[in-house]
């Protein structure tokens, strides 16, 4: 088996370019979109008040535990072969799911889209950083790939409610299809074949079970954690056998000849800087989001439909965050600020919002946080996988984006389990148990001062990846990349 490495297609890198940001925007929507949709199927499908869940967390455990897989293979058979694999699995999963009649087909087909977004995910951070030159030219890319990821929130937003309204829930995942099937034929048409690299390594089939094992069983632990109750037999079973798996997983790959996840990866600064933020960011937005739309729901009493408006000015700021100012602040002083910018902007934002959170009906007082929310997350997203790829050889980058994903799965379970734990304390939570609205908001307040907190101490984790140096030649052997790890390309 051969590694790849994909390259732009001639003269026409700005078709490209769109091209792979579609591709992220497709991954966006189908995440975004089933939310509205929920009470529909619920009740259509006969899911329960705590199973309904299940069509959006299937999906997150089917990403987390294949996304290391994913990069691999994105890395091994090719960043285009593997998006249209994912763009396959997308189509045909969302045909089945929009016709299923039970609540597990839903939940398998959900699954499976999941796995389509583990190998969708790296496939378009690996065209990215090898087809496009350091500088500008790949950071207009970034930009334009994360203003499409908080686009695609909007859309998927307004698009569920309006197709789920008119067309009925199974609509939400037909529409997936037509646009499939474009990005698809895009592909064949703007997007070169992948190169091969001489590269006769295998692929590391017990490192990818063993991998994928253990992010499937951590990322399902902590998302069943809180129905499950976390002391409770399953819970406990289930993350340490993931932990074991995670430990086991080292000692497969310091055995294998051509592992999965290559040990030098972990002396690459600007990846292990990428990773510790991710982890802190994931944890923090996940909580921002939870915290956010109780507030508006169980505290102001806005409806879920304007629940999901008020959450379009954030989605809208992001798009200027990633779209102009992540751009401005790297090309000025270099994706260490952003990265430190991004969290810490973030950070001030949720303490923003713990302070003008209130029983009052008036959405205005929360403008300035969720403005700041937007714009600080939006910039700190795709500045992230930036620094991520930045020290990786091609043939790297999809185990480098797939490594950040993996522990940005895990630091959003463990984050939001925490900061969750802080919202409820002193609550009744007994089942069929009220609170009063103003218990549920000093909860809400003291969770996001923390997480604010939490995250404005989590920033200065930026300063690990070094000050900018000269950018690494594209060309360069992985061997010359690991003694040179310490370099970040300029922006």
């Amino acid at each position: 088996m051969t590694s790849t490495s994909p390259q732009a297609s001639a003269g026409r890198p700005g078709i490209a370019m769109a091209l792979i940001a579609f591709c992220m925007l497709i991954f966006s929507i189908d995440y975004n979109i089933v939310y509205v949709a929920l009470p529909e199927i619920g009740k259509d499908l006969g899911f329960t008040a705590q199973s309904l869940q299940w069509v959006v967390s299937a999906y997150a455990v089917g990403l987390g535990g294949a996304i290391l897989f994913g990069g691999r293979a994105v890395d091994r058979l090719g960043a285009r072969m593997m998006l249209v694999v994912a763009l396959s699995l997308y189509g045909v999963a969302s045909a089945v799911g929009g016709f299923a009649g039970s609540p597990g087909l839903l939940v398998a087909m959900r699954v499976v889209q999941g796995l389509g977004g583990a190998l969708l995910f790296p496939a378009t951070l690996s065209l990215i950083n090898s087809s496009f030159d350091e500088g500008p030219q790949r950071n207009k890319a970034y930009a334009l790939w994360g203003s499409a990821g908080a686009s695609g929130s909007i859309i998927g937003s307004l698009a569920g409610g309006v197709l789920t309204d008119y067309l009925g829930w199974g609509s939400v995942f037909f529409v997936n299809i037509p646009l499939c099937v474009l990005a698809i034929v895009g592909i064949f048409t703007c997007i070169a074949p992948d190169v091969r690299s001489g590269d006769t390594g295998k692929f590391d089939i017990p490192g990818a079970l063993v991998a994928t094992g253990a992010s499937t069983l951590l990322v399902y632990g902590l998302i069943s954690g809180p129905e499950n109750g976390w002391t409770s037999v399953s819970t406990i079973t289930t993350l340490a056998v993931g932990a074991a798996l995670g430990v086991l997983f080292f000692f497969v790959e310091a055995k294998t000849k051509d592992p999965l996840a290559p040990a030098h990866m972990w002396s690459y600064r600007a990846l292990v800087t990428a990773i510790l933020v991710v982890f802190v960011f994931q944890g923090v937005i996940n909580t921002l989001n939870y915290l956010f739309f109780v507030h508006l729901q169980n505290v102001i009493g806005y409806s879920p439909l304007q629940a999901g408006l008020a959450f379009l000015p954030m989605s809208a700021v992001a798009m200027i965050g990633s779209g102009k100012l992540l751009p401005f602040v790297v090309q000025k002083w270099g994706v260490r600020y952003a990265l430190f910018g991004g969290l810490s902007g973030l950070g001030v934002s949720m303490i923003v919002l713990a302070f003008t959170m209130s029983e009052s009906t008036s959405f205005w007082p929360l403008v300035p946080g969720v403005l700041l929310w937007g714009l600080f997350a939006g910039m700190l997203y795709p500045a992230i996988f930036m620094a991520a790829g930045s020290n990786a050889a091609p043939q790297e980058q999809g185990v480098a984006s797939g490594l950040t994903q993996t522990i940005a799965q895990l630091g959003g379970g463990m984050g939001m389990a925490a900061l969750i734990a802080v919202a409820n304390a002193g609550l009744d939570l007994g089942e069929g148990a009220t609170n009063a609205a103003g218990d549920v908001l000093d909860g809400l307040q003291n969770s996001a001062l923390v997480g604010g907190l939490a995250a404005i101490a989590g920033s200065f984790l930026a300063f690990f990846l070094k000050a900018q140096a000269a950018p690494a030649e594209a060309a360069e052997p992985v061997a010359e990349k690991a003694a040179d790890k310490e370099k970040v390309p300029a922006a």
